[in-house]
């Protein structure tokens, strides 16, 4: 279990803290994570990588020369939020563009991807390639829905080496995407992760069983067996990686293996279970280059191993004798001179709070008294909204453990309570309804991070960009707004109803209040009717197989359980009916 922390909601921010401190001569704090501390040539493609915290090495631990240029690090097995993303490839930017690399995972990629559009219209060119490495997460045919694990550090390394090499960012990229379309990886564990602060691990194994094909959140495995011997875990990680070796490297070919402790595994056993998967690779033919044994990505405290293979190509073999040092990761003699920087020891220190929301927010846009009026019952539905998720985080979190990671529920509580917090600022501040909708969503999106806060992000601003700052919003014009936030969430994520996504909720709740009102029905009833819609279906999705989002790699592991960000949508929007209708009191004993 993880035993020392001070506040477990402070645990990240303090962790990147000490990181940073104990690393200055390598990495300087930004908000958001870190970047280089040392000088990067004007020109240089910038490398940006990032995921949750939880992982170390990964991410914070593999930026420095010769691997990445900065890591936007998010909460505790949450996926950093678009306003991170953009702090750090800002800060890291040396002129020659952005490539961002990460595990693929649906709030990784809502964020770095919306991340990338914002700098894209900045004028700063960048480009993606998602890690895809984990064999178990989908078939060979659909390889671009798999998860990235511990594969991501080859990635970064041979992109990194292009860059360092002076490449343009459309090589680096392709670079990036031989590396990844190379690279398999496959993982298995005998106990689960505990969350600083946590009562239980995110999942358990069975006293002599072991998890097979697990992801690095606290996911479970999709399989399970009995524990074997080291030779025999050896056997069966060389077989199932070996089984889908790419198709252009050949009988034999030059291998680079990753075996990866996932926390908990001394280095001793992964030295025992190293010498057989030598012994195998060799009777295979595979000749082995520069073999990885320790930690690269880790899941906390769990215990368990995983093990990668890069297939090496005459190109990638060159880049991956680049020189590296990192805070976490070293590999060859880097010149001296570019491990120092003028600027180094002003730079290091971390600054007051790694909170972007310490930003000043933007002056309120002229609003009428209407929309001022309507701000105030928007104020008091984003409270009800916090409320209610305090009263169910601990069931939120429940429901997402089955096949998630856990953390649907401290998610959804840390966005709710910063809109809460945002939405009264701008209230006081005299913004309309509008405005108080979109600086709620964008405190949400960027304190929750990961899928949830992105689209609850989403949601809100959309809700405020279609509403805006002039009148009182009518039953109609919100109808409207809450199919066009239906909308935006579909286009973002790509979910459909039927996919056990939180659109099996929203979209028959956009659907219902639609045609209540069109109907005649008053806002207040009209909200109510649709929320039991939403109700309804969120507790449908109990019969779905995923088909999208984290447990999609799960397999049948969700049957029977809802899905947690339909149900918690459904909880929210029950209570905001609430709201509504004591407005629509007020309104009537209110004379005109």
């Amino acid at each position: 279990m993880t035993r020392l922390w001070n506040d477990p909601a402070d645990f990240a921010d303090e962790m990147i803290a000490g990181f940073v401190a104990a690393n200055a001569r390598s990495v300087r704090r930004v908000p958001g994570g870190v970047v280089r501390s040392t000088r990067v040539p004007a020109g240089e493609v910038a490398v940006v990588i990032g995921g949750g915290s939880g992982h170390y090495p990964a991410f914070g631990g593999l930026v420095g020369p010769g691997l990445a240029h900065g890591a936007a690090m998010g909460n505790l097995f949450a996926s950093p939020s678009t306003q991170q993303i953009l702090s750090v490839a800002r800060a890291a930017h040396a002129g020659g563009g952005i490539l961002f690399s990460y595990g693929n995972y649906a709030g990784d990629v809502l964020n770095f991807d919306e991340a990338q559009r914002r700098l894209r219209a900045e004028g700063i060119a960048c480009e993606t390639v998602v890690v895809t490495d984990d064999i178990v997460s989908a078939p060979p045919e659909r390889t671009e829905e798999r998860r990235g694990i511990a594969g991501d550090l080859t990635v970064f390394r041979a992109a990194a080496a292009a860059a360092a090499a002076g490449a343009s960012l459309d090589e680096v990229a392709r670079i990036a995407r031989r590396a990844n379309d190379r690279t398999r990886s496959f993982g298995v564990a005998f106990t689960g992760c505990t969350l600083p602060g946590a009562p239980e691990p995110l999942f358990t194994v069975p006293e002599g069983r072991m998890a097979v094909g697990l992801g690095i959140h606290g996911e479970p495995g999709i399989d399970e067996t009995g524990i074997p011997s080291a030779d025999g875990l050896a056997e069966l990680l060389v077989e199932r990686v070996l089984a889908e070796r790419p198709g252009d490297a050949g009988t034999e070919g030059r291998v680079v293996p990753v075996l990866n402790g996932l926390g908990s595994l001394k280095y001793e056993e992964l030295f025992v279970v190293y010498r057989r998967i030598a012994e195998l690779l060799d009777e295979a033919g595979v000749t082995i280059v520069d073999p990885h044994v320790g930690e690269y990505c880790t899941s906390f405290d769990m215990a368990g191993a995983s093990l990668t293979l890069f297939w090496l190509d005459d190109e990638l073999a060159d880049l991956w004798e680049t020189p590296v040092d990192t805070p976490a990761y070293r590999r060859g003699s880097v010149d001296p001179a570019r491990t120092i920087s003028d600027a180094a020891t002003a730079t290091t220190a971390a600054p007051a709070s790694d909170d972007i929301r310490t930003t000043a927010a933007p002056a309120a846009a002229p609003a009428d008294a209407a929309s001022r009026d309507a701000a105030r019952t928007v104020l008091a539905a984003i409270a009800v909204t916090a409320a209610t998720i305090d009263r169910h985080v601990d069931e939120l979190g429940r429901l997402d453990s089955v096949a998630g990671d856990g953390d649907h529920g401290i998610g959804m509580q840390r966005g709710a309570t910063a809109a809460i917090t945002a939405a009264r600022t701008a209230v006081a501040d005299g913004a309309g309804a509008g405005s108080v909708l979109e600086r709620a969503g964008d405190a949400w999106s960027d304190r929750a991070g990961g899928t949830s806060g992105a689209l609850w992000g989403i949601i809100l601003r959309t809700l405020g960009a279609r509403i805006g700052d002039t009148g009182s919003p009518t039953a109609a014009s919100v109808a409207d707004a809450v199919a066009g936030a239906a909308d935006a969430v579909s286009a973002s994520g790509g979910a459909q109803p039927g996919d056990k996504t939180m659109v099996d909720a929203l979209r028959p709740f956009a659907d219902t209040l639609a045609e209540a009102v069109v109907a005649g029905t008053d806002l207040a009833d009209a909200w109510r009717a649709a929320a039991g819609a939403a109700t309804v279906a969120a507790a449908s999705t109990a019969d779905l197989l995923a088909r999208r989002g984290r447990a999609r790699t799960h397999g049948d592991h969700s049957l029977g359980t809802p899905d947690p960000g339909a149900h918690s949508l459904a909880l929210t929007v029950t209570a905001v009916a609430d709201v509504l209708q004591d407005a629509a009191r007020e309104s009537e004993r209110t004379p005109a």
